[in-house]
C-alpha cells in the first residue's frame, strides 16, 4: 500500500491559525453573549495589566481610623474610598484590581498545567490502546473518585507552607506566595487531569480512524508526531470550549481555598480571602464581602459565556 491510496475524503482542513483566528474572531461578533463575556473578561485582563498604570492606593497599606468604610467614602488624604475599605482600613478596590493579577497568573497556570498533564496522557490512552489505556484511566479512575475539593485539601493540608516541605522550602528563600501557588498547581493538576485526560481520550478514540491517520501511518510517522501534531489539533474545538469553563472552576477553587485560608498567604490581596476577613463582621463587613464576590462572579460568568459562544463556532467550524 502506498500513502496515494490511501483515501482522503475526510482530510482536515489546513487553514492557516491567523485565518482561523480571524474566523473565529468574526463568528463571535455575531453572537451578544459571546461578545458579552468577551467584554468581561478582557475587562479583568485589562484591569491586571494596567494596575501599575492607575492612580490606585498601595493594596497593602493599613489604615487604623479607616476600617470597614462603606463605599464613596472620603479618605484622610482627601481621596475617595470608591468601593470602600475592608477590616485593617485597606482600598477594597486596590486590592480587587491588584488581587486580579493574582487570580488570573495563578488559574491560567493551574489550568494549563493541569491541560497539558491532561492531554499526553489522554492521547496516549487512547491512540496507544492496551495496557496504556488499561493503566493510564486506572489512575485517572482512582483520583476521580475523590471530591475535588477533598483532595485538593488533603494535598494543601500536607503539602502547604505550613508542612515540613513547606517550611524547609521556605527555609532555602522561595517565598510563601511561589510555594502556595505552586502547590495549588499541583492539588488543581491532580484534581482536574484525569478529568482533562478522559475528554481527550474519548476524542482521540473517534479520530484515531480517520483516514488521515492512516496516511500518517503508511508515511511512517512516528507515534509521538501522530498523536501531537494530527491528533490533538484536530480535537482543539472540544478542548478549547471546555479550557474556558474549566478556567472558571479553577478560579472558583483558589477562591473557596483562599476562603479556607488555604490559599495564597496574607497579605496578598486573595479574593477568596478578602471575603473570609470580614465574614464575622455581620453587616458592617458586608459591604467589603459583595466586591470580591462580585469579581469572582463577573470573571467566571464571563468564561462561561464565552465558552457557549465556542461552543457554536466549533460545530460550524
Amino acid at each position: 500500500m502506498t500513502a496515494t491510496s490511501v483515501p482522503t475524503t475526510d482530510m482536515p482542513k489546513r487553514r492557516p491559525f491567523l485565518v482561523r483566528m480571524l474566523k473565529s474572531i468574526a463568528l463571535l461578533r455575531e453572537s451578544y453573549v459571546g461578545m458579552f463575556g468577551a467584554v468581561l473578561v478582557l475587562f479583568w485582563i485589562a484591569m491586571a495589566l494596567g494596575a501599575d498604570l492607575l492612580p490606585l492606593r498601595d493594596p497593602l497599606a493599613q489604615s487604623a481610623p479607616d476600617l470597614l468604610k462603606p463605599a464613596l467614602s472620603l479618605a484622610p488624604d482627601g481621596g475617595t474610598y470608591w468601593l470602600g475599605t475592608d477590616d485593617k482600613g485597606r482600598d477594597i478596590l486596590s486590592r480587587l484590581i491588584y488581587g486580579s493579577r493574582l487570580v488570573l497568573f495563578w488559574s491560567i497556570l493551574a489550568t494549563v498545567v493541569a491541560y497539558a498533564v491532561g492531554m499526553l496522557l489522554g492521547v496516549m490512552a487512547g491512540y496507544r490502546g492496551g495496557w496504556w489505556d488499561e493503566v493510564i484511566s486506572f489512575i485517572g479512575n482512582v483520583f476521580l473518585s475523590f471530591p475535588p475539593m477533598v483532595l485538593f485539601l488533603v494535598i494543601l493540608t500536607n503539602f502547604g507552607p505550613s508542612s515540613r516541605l513547606g517550611q524547609y522550602i521556605g527555609s532555602i528563600g522561595v517565598g510563601s506566595t511561589v510555594v502556595s501557588g505552586v502547590i495549588i498547581i499541583v492539588a488543581i493538576t491532580f484534581g482536574t487531569a484525569p478529568q482533562v485526560a478522559r475528554i481527550v481520550r474519548g476524542l482521540v478514540l473517534d479520530l484515531k480512524t480517520r483516514d488521515y491517520i492512516a496516511a500518517a501511518e503508511v508515511r511512517g510517522e512516528s507515534p509521538f508526531y501522530i498523536m501531537l501534531v494530527e491528533l490533538l489539533p484536530n480535537a482543539r474545538g472540544p478542548l478549547i470550549v471546555d479550557a474556558c469553563l474549566r478556567l472558571g472552576y479553577v478560579i472558583i477553587a483558589i477562591a473557596v481555598l483562599g476562603f479556607l485560608s488555604l490559599g495564597l498567604p496574607p497579605p496578598e490581596p486573595d479574593w477568596g480571602k478578602m471575603i473570609a476577613e470580614v465574614r464575622g463582621f455581620g453587616a458592617m463587613g458586608s459591604n467589603a464581602m459583595i466586591w470580591p464576590a462580585m469579581a469572582i462572579s463577573s470573571l467566571v460568568l464571563g468564561l462561561n459565556l464565552l465558552a457557549d459562544a465556542l461552543r457554536e463556532i466549533s460545530l460550524r467550524d
